[in-house]
């Protein structure tokens, strides 16, 4: 147990050092450097600084924390467990073991008080960012009376290296964020070494003053009133996203391994722990220990509720005064749309449309769901017109407004994570982001955790094959269908013509949870007769069957733009007498999730089966006996002479049916 001579405020920064050590300890792995580093900036932000209720983790005006260096978590369990937070000790016992509620990293949806999942240097840093844009545009939108709170969070220099960061703090800079602080765990080690074999040579606050942020220093963890005063600072400035450099020293106070990469990612051994409580005058025998007075220390219940109560009451005021506002609220917070979408969406009449790029018709179908989702926030990476993600109503987000367009710049990866942030926060329904198809690689680790936090969100991207034309196969995506269809929860919908690609949009929106991929043509496609051909709606259901036969020996699959060429198939065969159906196939996740027997219904087993996709084939086996596809990267040509050369044709489809029938 600590000496008495030992303030309360020492004794409560010290317990969350002894419950990191204790729990990596016990559990045999983890990361106690940086928790034991930081502590001081934990207890101070969850004990005085943020404006949180523990009961309610999820109250809409709450300051938000990002633990951007998401392998300090202990940092976080300790701080939650003695703030209040639905984490008890066992959970802290359990840490990083099979079933806990407390994992290595931070998992939001996980664990009561977690706001994001993080542990991917940099993701963090930008997901908050996101919570800032999201936060100053509920605030213009709503009114400060309901929603004016600041977001806080921790980065390392592990964060501060990776691309992303860099990408989101000259975003952050840009627009003025000034409800975003960070501290910025300056303690020289990364896992290779000191600092100085990588990162030493630039000044990282003079970095950020050039982002146009407000940086400050201190010089001593261990200093709370140097701490206190530097947040206070940035509290005040209400223009310019705040980063605070903090320098630490990591395990602090290990006498052996503090200052060291072993204090990183390791246990740091039963020796050194009981040393280590032997310095600041603990037990050694002692292991998950709260001394007396420490849960009063942190007083986050009752001053969270006092916070929540004067909320409240604002609220239930600013709710009588504006009835039709109170509904958005309500509509914003449950992530609904108003009532109609599906009756006002655009019909695409092949009379007046007998072809259109289904960008374009996706570009027309935001227009209208923009005005079912007032609170939709999205845009795209410096390609509005090609991707045709802005919102016509709307100016720019900009340090003068917050709007629904998001101008994220050349910057796809900060796009991804501050997307999720966007969603993270609440409140904005279905943000979205856009890019072409090919640069999706750019921001593929925040699209890898959109899935893993199963997070609302669209992601449209366009220029989807080599019929892209002469860009050439740096801009044309060959792998890249297999691959987002590789990651577990995104549902991918590449929808054949314009008025499938309405209704994907609606699905994206009122039928998915999860984040949805809307796969988009450049190219003109035909806007197809419904009837002959089946419903679009049948796209709720992954695959359909669009053109049927009674007497069919084969199905062809296709998706996207080359339906129309499982169709152009489908006409070479009936006139040699080979009847052929045709299936659309826009989803494989969405046809996934149905029946067997509809899914046996669509694509008869025992039938030959063959899909035309331009892309590579990978994972169709599951689907079909054979494909068309392509195998190798694109050229730099006329679309059609590309797709003529690589044989998505009618004629190839239609041969590869008949090699199946002999």
């Amino acid at each position: 147990m600590a000496t008495t001579a030992q303030s309360t405020e020492q004794l409560a920064v010290d317990t969350i050092r002894t419950l990191a050590m204790d729990a990596v300890q016990n559990t045999g792995n983890g990361h106690p450097g940086m928790p034991m580093g930081m502590a001081p900036v934990g207890y101070l932000l969850f004990s005085e600084v943020m404006r949180h209720n523990p009961t309610d983790p999820h109250w809409p005006d709450r300051d938000r924390f990002v633990l951007s260096a998401g392998h300090g978590s202990m940092l976080l369990y300790a701080c939650l467990h003695l703030s209040g937070y639905d984490v008890t000790m066992d959970d802290i016992k359990h840490f990083r073991q099979w079933g806990s509620r407390t994992p290595g990293h931070p998992e939001v949806h996980h664990t009561p008080g977690v706001e994001t999942t993080t542990g991917p240097l940099g993701q963090g840093f930008a997901n908050a960012v996101g919570m800032a844009i999201a936060e100053r545009f509920l605030r213009e939108h709503f009114g400060a009376e309901v929603q004016d709170h600041r977001i806080y969070g921790i980065c390392s220099d592990g964060d501060l290296m990776e691309g992303v960061s860099a990408e989101a703090a000259s975003l952050a800079g840009h627009l003025g964020l000034g409800h975003l602080i960070f501290l910025y765990d300056h303690n020289h080690i990364s896992i290779d070494g000191h600092t100085s074999l990588t990162f030493d040579t630039e000044d990282v606050n003079e970095r950020f003053d050039a982002y146009g942020w407000h940086t400050q220093d201190v010089d001593d963890v261990t200093d709370l009133d140097a701490l206190r005063a530097a947040i206070a600072a940035a509290q005040q400035e209400t223009g310019r996203p705040s980063l605070i450099r903090v320098r630490s020293k990591i395990g602090y106070p290990a006498p052996n391994k503090q200052d060291t990469p072993g204090a990183h990612g390791a246990a740091l051994g039963e020796d050194e722990v009981r040393a280590t409580k032997e310095v600041m005058g603990w037990d050694p025998d002692q292991h998950f220990v709260v001394p007396d007075g420490v849960y009063d220390l942190f007083s986050a219940v009752e001053d969270g509720k006092r916070h929540q109560a004067a909320w409240e009451e604002r609220y239930q005021s600013w709710r009588a005064a504006d009835g039709e506002r109170a509904t958005r609220w309500d509509l914003a917070w449950a992530g609904k749309p108003l009532p109609g979408l599906d009756a006002a969406l655009p019909q695409f009449d092949p009379a007046d449309k007998p072809s259109l790029a289904t960008r374009s018709a996706g570009g027309t179908t935001l227009q209208t769901i923009a005005r079912f989702l007032p609170t939709m926030v999205g845009g795209s990476a410096d390609l509005n017109e090609s991707v045709k993600t802005g919102i016509a109503a709307d100016g720019p987000y900009s340090r003068e407004q917050a709007t629904r367009n998001v101008y994220w710049g050349i910057r796809e990866h900060a796009m991804g994570a501050a997307v999720n942030g966007l969603a993270l926060h609440g409140g904005i329904v279905k943000p979205y982001g856009g890019t072409f198809l090919q640069f999706a690689d750019y921001m593929r680790p925040a699209l890898r955790l959109s899935a893993l936090m199963h997070l609302p969100v669209v992601w449209v991207y366009t220029h989807d094959s080599v019929a892209l034309g002469e860009d050439g196969p740096t801009h044309q995506p060959v792998e890249h269908l297999a691959a987002l269809r590789a990651i577990p929860g995104l549902t991918l919908i590449r929808p054949s013509d314009a008025n499938e690609t309405a209704e994907a949009w609606r699905v994206a929106v009122e039928d998915v949870d999860g984040p949805v991929v809307l796969v988009l043509t450049r190219q003109n496609v035909p806007t197809l007769e419904r009837p002959p051909y089946a419903p679009a709606k049948g796209i709720d259901k992954g695959a359909y069957v669009l053109a049927d036969a009674d007497d069919a020996v084969a199905t062809i699959v296709g998706t996207g733009s080359e339906v129309s060429v499982a169709l152009g198939a489908r006409d070479l065969l009936a006139a040699e007498g080979v009847a052929a159906r045709v299936v659309a196939m826009p989803s494989w996740e969405l046809f996934e999730a149905q029946d067997q027997a509809y899914r046996d219904e669509v694509l008869p087993p025992g039938q030959p089966k063959v899909a035309v996709e331009a892309g590579i084939a990978m994972g169709w086996e599951r689907w079909v006996d054979a494909t068309v596809s392509i195998e190798r990267f694109g050229a730099s040509a006329a679309g059609e002479k590309i797709l003529e050369e690589y044989g998505i044709t009618a004629a190839a489809v239609a041969e590869r049916v008949r090699s199946l029938l002999t």
